[in-house]
């Protein structure tokens, strides 16, 4: 499981309690959701190959709005009990093929509808990364030709060696360094603040390699296999590759507060 390619594609609209005007009337044509099946494990969310359709599996409610919102589990509160406790799968179909933003705003616009979800907007100071530039100034950043700007993803891809998985590649295409800054939040202990000044959407890679489970010192034999714990830390990784680094810090970071959600209406029963 550890070697399989994981493609995750988000969009780059970020923290508006609405999608951008152009975008706002946007609705998918079909969407169902579904209890998940007992005792499954793990669960994701992403737009399909195709740019029509959107699916999540074995999500929370509190997840699925973290995912629309681009928040960390913190950055959302309040909410009835429920909203943290039952599972769903959600399959949403566009009219026809769309971009990642469009699909996004799809998402906003259908957790709105479909949970008649009611909320507002807040700011609170925690423990936050700043993500700023580096002395040397950033590197091996290419600008993202603006017309394809909507389109913002990031592919994830293990290492398939034996043994190192640990080991990760981020490629980028068309990402803003706000976005840039909320993902390397989802893979940190607090959220990441961009405080890089850099404008424009650009495109990169980044390779690092994860902290260690608990029973994995470097040696360690995972399913018979020896860990490999070598390569760079995400922090090494992002001033070594693209002339970045992560501060430690306090900062007013936005908080959304539920105020009303339903189950969603396009419920199947068993």
């Amino acid at each position: 499981m550890h070697r399989r390619k994981a493609l995750i594609l988000l969009s780059a609209t970020l923290l508006t309690a609405q999608p951008k005007p152009a975008l706002e009337s946007m609705r998918f044509e079909a969407a169902t959701f579904k209890v998940s099946a007992p005792n499954l494990r793990g669960g994701g969310i992403r737009p399909l190959p195709g740019g029509q359709r959107y699916q999540a599996t074995n999500l929370t409610v509190r997840v699925l709005i973290q995912v629309a919102y681009h928040l960390k589990a913190e950055q959302v509160v309040g909410g009835p009990d429920w909203i943290d406790t039952e599972r769903f799968d959600m399959n949403a179909v566009a009219a026809g093929p769309s971009t990642i933003d469009e699909l996004h705003a799809m998402l906003v616009n259908l957790l709105v509808d479909e949970m008649k979800l009611k909320f507002h907007r807040d700011q609170k100071e925690l423990p936050i990364y700043a993500l700023t530039v580096d002395k040397q100034g950033p590197k091996n950043l290419t600008p993202a030709p603006a017309r394809n700007s909507g389109d913002t993803w990031i592919e994830v891809t293990p290492d398939p060696a034996p043994g190192a998985f640990l080991r990760a590649t981020w490629q980028a295409r068309f990402c803003p360094m706000e976005y840039f800054a909320y993902r390397l939040g989802q893979n940190l202990d607090r959220p990441v603040v961009d405080q890089t000044g850099i404008r424009g959407d650009h495109d990169f890679k980044l390779t690092y390699t994860r902290e260690a489970p608990p029973n994995g010192q470097p040696g360690a034999l995972i399913n018979g296999v020896e860990l490999d714990t070598s390569g760079p830390t995400i922090f090494e990784a992002l001033q070594k590759q693209l002339g970045l680094k992560l501060e430690k810090q306090r900062g007013k970071v936005p908080i959304l507060v539920i105020e009303h959600a339903e189950k969603p209406a396009s419920l199947e029963v068993p």
